[in-house]
């Protein structure tokens, strides 16, 4: 067997393994859990801000009608953000907003969903994502009002981006240690071996070597050691009954 071989199939290589498995995955559970968070965190701060913008919007459609409803999202849309605007006709023809295409039957449900769209000054053929809720107004009216989602998608990018960095490192450094302490315990284990195999050939003066770490294999060499001595002792015993017999 190579010494790779040997190496890789030591018990100390093994629990390496097994404790890296586990660190892994719990990084990637715990990466994943704040991965979630941050998206559920994202969309609730989009929710509320989309909600309030939206009464508000509501309340200057009841003051001044769709007139007055249009002047403010024109102006709204002219502002540079992630702020994306629509209303439109019963019908579905556009009256206002910074919105140039969505999926196809987006304003024909009200309520909150996530879509894909361009924008009407965007030169690329790029589709962004956003979240968006859709109301339906007094006289058929409909009004869009969400946020595109690019900064969760980068943060998104930013945290899967450290994962796969962090799980690399880990790898690596896990691998590396694993085959220092494997290689320190088989050196170790060979050179108890050698002296178990010059014991064997009858040299009963042979010992353990102990590291001086007063770890299990020094415990176990001492406690070998012991014995060895005890038998090496009852030898020499039984060699000067035996001579004195022969005599």
């Amino acid at each position: 067997m190579s010494a790779l071989g040997k190496l890789l199939r030591t018990t100390a290589f093994q629990l390496t393994l097994v404790y890296l498995l586990i660190f892994v995955l719990f990084a990637a559970s715990l990466l994943g859990y704040f991965a979630l968070n941050t998206r559920r965190l994202i969309n609730e701060q989009i929710t509320r801000t989309v909600t309030a913008e939206i009464g508000r919007l509501r309340e200057q459609y009841t003051e001044t009608g769709i007139r007055g409803l249009v002047l403010i999202i024109d102006l709204r849309s002219r502002r540079p953000g992630s702020s994306l605007y629509l209303v439109t006709t019963p019908n579905g023809e556009a009256l206002a907003g910074n919105v140039g295409s969505l999926q196809p039957g987006v304003l024909d449900h009200p309520g909150w969903l996530e879509t894909s769209y361009r924008r009407i000054e965007a030169t690329e053929e790029v589709e962004h994502r956003a979240l968006v809720q859709v109301v339906e107004l007094p006289g058929g009216f409909r009004l869009l009002v969400g946020r595109d989602l690019e900064e969760r998608e980068r943060i998104y990018g930013i945290i899967a981006n450290a994962g796969r960095w962090s799980f690399a490192l880990v790898v690596v450094l896990g691998l590396a240690g694993g085959f220092f302490v494997s290689r320190r315990v088989l050196k170790r284990i060979d050179a108890m071996t050698d002296t178990a195999h010059t014991i064997m050939a009858g040299d009963l003066s042979g010992r353990l070597p102990v590291a001086g770490t007063g770890d299990e294999l020094d415990r176990l060499a001492n406690n070998v050691n012991a014995m060895l001595e005890r038998i090496e002792a009852l030898m020499h015993g039984l060699k000067e009954v035996s001579d004195n017999i022969a005599h």
